[in-house]
């Protein structure tokens, strides 16, 4: 009898797992899409790999492409390409459309999908800016025996000053400058970067390296999974360090100590960028590590750990509360890295609850990890014959109360905050200690100014951590 209980349990065990199962079946595909094409669904449940062999769908009967995935816990949010990024599908005009999402529950489910365009076959317009230029379109990867189109933004200014500009390295070119070529939308760098030049003057050069298609996790993992591969990151951080960077340096004025230059990415472009940050400090110290995907390769955490972090470097992370445990990776990075010794004013944690793992996110939060990272100041700066004041200023990010502290209580001063784009936001007089409500203020990166009759000092200051 318990042996008739138990295969009951069972059997009923494994219809509720087979109801909560959803199937996935593309009923209209575009007319654009090759005979006997091969088609994937790609999404944060495998890694956004653009295309996994276990993940291509098949034929049914009615020559309808399916796929069926078994139960998983929460929301999954995911694409469909033909195998690769630069194959991912687009909106019905072309254009780039949202991540889709499917929430599990307790029963399963058949989902049907029209997939209206592919990306490199929809046709389309460029959205680049005029600085914006191809640095090559086969560059040579020595490590790797590769070959990868790169891109370069310059600053507006570039061709007609002397000046020599910091440079930022970031992956996944295809996604920085130019929605028609971007797989997920594109982080709009050469905008975001020309509206910063005119609001404080400050010019950085962007290089883009493209992924590498199905080898972009094994480019941007120095650590092998056996379930997602990786394995190549330490020769792609060599080729940026040893091959890239020369080449940029000599074509181009720039600042090259490590205080000039910086590594971001996103996502498994996250990762590799906070790996180059800490095996190669002396090289690039500012890092921008946006939604990284510690979960998948874990060994970061033991290097980070072992190896330590340059004092000298500065780290700006970014997590979103919509993207499945990537908060909580990064609280456990920062707090290693504490552990270790790391200076609080070398990191900045941000994280948005909405935020979602996808370019309109890390779009949007570009901007102030820039100002932050290479410590932009807009055009308020008025150093006075007596020099700098010396004023303690904490907490800094400050999400309520701002507490500035002079060491002469004795003399009036008048402090001014600006937004990025110079406008005031908040002026106050005042004698000995200040304390500043700023919970009206937007969340973002502020310059602070204060003033005595004699002397000044600008901080900058990020509200809403």
């Amino acid at each position: 009898m318990l042996r008739v209980i138990l295969l009951l349990e069972c059997i009923m065990h494994c219809a509720l797992v087979a109801e909560a199962q959803v199937t996935f079946r593309i009923t209209n595909l575009p007319s654009s899409t090759p005979v006997n094409a091969s088609i994937y669904i790609s999404g944060n449940f495998e890694g956004w790999t653009g295309g996994q062999e276990s993940y291509r769908l098949q034929k049914d009967a009615d020559s309808l492409y399916v796929i069926t995935l078994p139960q998983m816990v929460g929301t999954i949010q995911f694409k469909f390409t033909r195998g690769s990024w630069p194959s991912v599908e687009k909106g019905s005009n072309g254009e780039e459309i949202a991540n889709r999402t499917y929430t599990f529950g307790g029963n399963g489910a058949i989902v049907n999908i029209t997939v209206h365009n592919w990306a490199d076959l929809s046709g389309g317009n460029s959205t680049a800016a005029d600085n914006v230029h191809l640095l090559d379109d086969d560059f040579y990867m020595p490590q790797l025996d590769r070959n990868r189109r790169i891109w370069v933004y310059l600053p507006p200014d570039y061709e007609t000053s002397q000046e020599s500009y910091p440079v930022l390295y970031m992956h996944d070119g295809q996604n920085l400058f130019d929605s028609f070529t971007s797989f997920a939308g594109e982080w709009e760098v050469d905008e975001t970067l020309n509206g910063l030049f005119d609001e404080t003057g400050f010019g950085l050069i962007v290089v883009g390296i493209e992924n590498g298609g199905g080898l972009r996790i094994d480019e941007y993992s120095p650590w092998f999974n056996p379930q997602y591969g990786g394995g190549d990151g330490e020769a792609y951080n060599d080729f940026i360090s040893e091959t890239l960077k020369p080449f940029v340096d000599s074509a181009y004025r720039t600042s090259i100590d490590a205080s000039h230059t910086g590594l971001m990415g996103s996502s498994m472009g996250g990762l590799i960028s906070h790996y180059g940050g800490i095996a190669e400090p002396d090289v690039f110290g500012r890092i921008g590590v946006f939604s990284p995907s510690f979960g998948l390769f874990d060994s970061v955490y033991a290097y980070t750990s072992d190896a330590g972090v340059s004092e000298d470097s500065k780290f700006y992370f970014l997590g979103g509360g919509q993207e499945s445990g990537v908060v909580a990776r990064i609280n456990q990075m920062v707090e290693l890295m504490e552990d270790a010794g790391t200076a609080p004013d070398q990191m900045h944690v941000l994280v948005d609850p909405q935020g979602m793992h996808n370019e309109a996110f890390w779009r949007g939060e570009f901007k102030d990890a820039v100002v932050w990272l290479f410590d932009v100041v807009s055009g308020v700066e008025d150093e006075r014959e007596g020099g700098v004041l010396d004023i303690e200023v904490y907490p800094n990010p400050v999400s309520h109360l701002l507490h500035i502290v002079p060491e002469d209580f004795h003399t009036e001063f008048t402090l001014e905050m600006f937004d990025t784009n110079g406008k005031l936001m908040i002026r106050e007089n005042f004698q000995g200690a200040l304390r500043i409500d700023i919970t009206k203020l937007s969340r973002g990166m502020y310059v602070l100014k204060i003033l005595s009759e004699s002397s000044s000092r600008v901080d900058r200051v990020m509200v809403g951590n």
